[in-house]
């Protein structure tokens, strides 16, 4: 099988490439910038925000499936920026350009931001309402819609993985456990907001598996890719304190919490699990220790 990955070089990228990696199958990876994976794959740089270069890339290729990351993730401003839209029109000059060349399967990516969230229940595929928040969450819905709508019109399958919450070696440093992590590791306040907020938090390297094999398998529609356990945020931040035997850095309660957070955003996994195959090869616990290793600098080189 031919697989095209688009987004490799970034944090979910990178973890997916080598996740296919391990898998019978021949790779295209599409970034711009080399991915810093080993292993056998050819890379492509290229732009998909320009047509042209990325019907160049399929025709050369000639992918029989794709795994799309590729979308806009400046933090903090990818929710209202209006570059969502030229992503959506990206993806779907890509799947079209793609089914042009005999491309059979197209595996997209969204976000748990689609949904209605339930105060005391998981989101479950097909039966959870989908009300994606702001322009972000209206850019990935709008795009599986019309991805499924067009695969049923010309014979490609599609699958749409919502993904949650990730964590791991590799993030941004001014997310949610780096930010604690570092602060522990300097022996400075890691600082909160009250953290009740519960949500559902996997590793990358596992939310990379969960993408390859989503996307070798015959699945289609969307699918939950998540842990399908809830910890709240305080909860979470103490974990990293013990773990780092620095419990009482955690401040729980020195942040004003964000206005308007949902009280509860965790997965029904029963798909993932049974359809797909995929159970989680790391606890909570172990990935939180290997993001501590990581942000104290030894398990980055220094």
């Amino acid at each position: 099988m031919r697989v095209l990955l688009t987004g490799a070089s970034g944090f979910v990228g990178r973890a997916a490439l080598e996740a296919l990696l391990r898998l019978d199958c021949e790779i295209f990876a599409l970034s711009r910038t080399r991915p810093a994976v080993g292993g056998e794959f050819r890379w492509f740089e290229t732009d998909l925000l320009d047509h042209a270069a990325t019907v160049r890339t399929i025709q050369a290729t000639r992918p029989d499936t794709i795994l799309h990351l590729a979308w806009t993730v400046e933090h903090g401003q990818f929710w209202t920026a209006p570059a969502n839209l030229d992503w959506v029109a990206a993806t779907l000059n890509l799947a079209r350009a793609a089914r042009i060349e005999g491309c059979t399967r197209f595996v997209g990516t969204g976000t748990c931001y689609e949904y209605d969230w339930p105060e005391d229940a998981d989101c479950q595929e097909g039966q959870t309402p989908l009300k994606p928040a702001l322009l972000y969450g209206v850019s990935k819905d709008a795009t599986r819609r019309i991805l499924e709508e067009f695969g049923r019109a010309h014979g490609m399958s599609v699958a749409w993985a919502r993904l949650f919450f990730i964590y791991g070696p590799g993030e941004g440093a001014n997310r949610l456990v780096p930010s604690v992590a570092r602060a522990l590791a300097a022996g400075r306040q890691a600082t909160c907001s009250s953290g009740t907020g519960v949500r559902d938090f996997m590793d990358v390297r596992d939310v990379g598996t969960a993408l390859a094999t989503l996307t070798l398998s015959t699945a289609t529609g969307s699918v939950n890719v998540a842990s399908g356990e809830g910890i709240s945020i305080a909860d979470l931040a103490r974990a990293l304190g013990r773990l780092a035997g620095r419990i009482e850095l955690v401040h729980i309660g020195a942040l004003a919490d964000r206005p308007g957070e949902p009280p509860r955003i965790v997965a029904d996994v029963a798909r993932l699990r049974t359809e797909i195959g995929f159970v989680p090869s790391r606890t909570l616990s172990d990935g939180l220790s290997d993001a501590l290793y990581y942000w104290t600098g030894a398990g980055r080189g220094g």
